[in-house]
């Protein structure tokens, strides 16, 4: 059995010990919690594949407990990397960056690039530090299934299969990174996440959004961009465009006179009318934050409950807005605008 311990500094350090014995540790962030091991050792990086069912076209990205840490697995920093990482990091932004022979070709699907970043959550950094090398670490969860924002939900999907969880309570951002590649021009989000469009714009000017999704194939870009992602068990719809509200009460009521145990992911201004229905109603918040730190959990809840049906509607594209989509679109059975 996994070992679940809370993070203290003793178990810190045992988990440091695990990192720079082989192993593979889970470790809260500020986003979602990681899988890690040691990047630089071929045999750990396998090891997180074969936990996770994670295919090898889809790479991992490398954290880091400092800029300073850089170096050890990066060729060069162009300044709008540099620009971006002293602004952003420690935070949600993971940079693409041309790696250096000594990391495993495993961690980056073949390709000449590594992502990199630096966590904002103290559990994170101090495992780092305490371990001494940088850590691989994809979320911990079977490959597809929805993100773990706590210690409990990598347990329910990683037990037996790693060494020890640390649990260090929920995540404050409950979505992934922000991936960047800063070598297009103008650079290019591969992936949305904590930091958002508007954000990055502010400090380096326009950026554009990767839009076409990605099939399995070797040598993937960046993490996340599976067409079928963070995926709830039951099947799920979600609804976009100015109908979006009116179109999800219409199949709410269509699918619960057919017998169907419906679910709802819904934000707080809505959640009220519609647990009137006898839906299964999960309330993410009164806002994009709350909404983002929650959207996972709300799933992973919602199948628990037994739902044969998950109902979500579309949040918009602003701020994280256009990361809850990402994730909401990649998790979807079905998009219906």
């Amino acid at each position: 059995m996994t070992k679940l311990l809370t993070a203290d500094s003793n178990t810190i350090a045992e988990a440091a010990q695990i990192i720079r014995a082989g192993g593979l540790v889970a470790f809260p962030t500020e986003t979602v919690y990681g899988l890690g091991a040691n990047a630089l050792d071929l045999n750990a990086v396998g090891k997180i594949f074969t936990a996770k069912g994670r295919p090898a076209a889809d790479p991992l990205i490398v954290h880091l407990s400092g800029l300073d840490q850089i170096t050890r697995l990066v060729r060069s920093v162009s300044p709008a990397a540099q620009t971006l990482a002293e602004t952003f990091w420690p935070g949600p932004l993971t940079l693409i960056l041309p790696k250096l022979p000594e990391v495993p070709d495993l961690v980056t699907s073949d390709l000449d690039t590594v992502a990199v970043r630096v966590p904002d959550h103290p559990v994170a950094l101090a495992l780092i530090q305490a371990a001494g090398l940088p850590i691989a670490a994809p979320s911990a969860n079977r490959f597809g299934h929805t993100s773990p924002t706590t210690a409990q939900h990598v347990f329910h999907d990683l037990d037996g299969r790693i060494d020890l969880i640390l649990d260090g309570g929920a995540t404050s951002i409950g979505v992934e990174s922000t991936v960047l590649d800063v070598s297009s021009n103008p650079p290019r989000i591969l992936r949305p996440g904590g930091v958002t469009r508007e954000m990055l714009e502010s400090v380096i000017g326009p950026v554009t959004v990767l839009g076409q999704r990605k099939k399995p194939e070797k040598g993937l870009p960046s993490p996340g961009l599976l067409e079928k992602h963070y995926a709830p068990r039951a099947e799920m719809l979600l609804f976009s465009g100015d109908n979006a509200r009116k179109t999800l009460a219409a199949y709410l009521t269509e699918h619960s006179a057919a017998g169907r145990k419906v679910g709802i992911l819904a934000a707080d201004e809505e959640a009220g009318e519609l647990e009137k229905t006898g839906a299964v109603v999960y309330r993410l918040g009164p806002d994009l934050n709350s909404i983002a730190r929650h959207i996972y959990a709300g799933m992973r809840w919602l199948d628990r409950q037994g739902v044969d049906l998950i109902l979500c509607r579309d949040f918009g594209e602003n701020g994280l807005g256009l990361a809850i989509r990402d994730r909401l679109t990649r998790a979807a059975t079905k998009v219906i605008s």
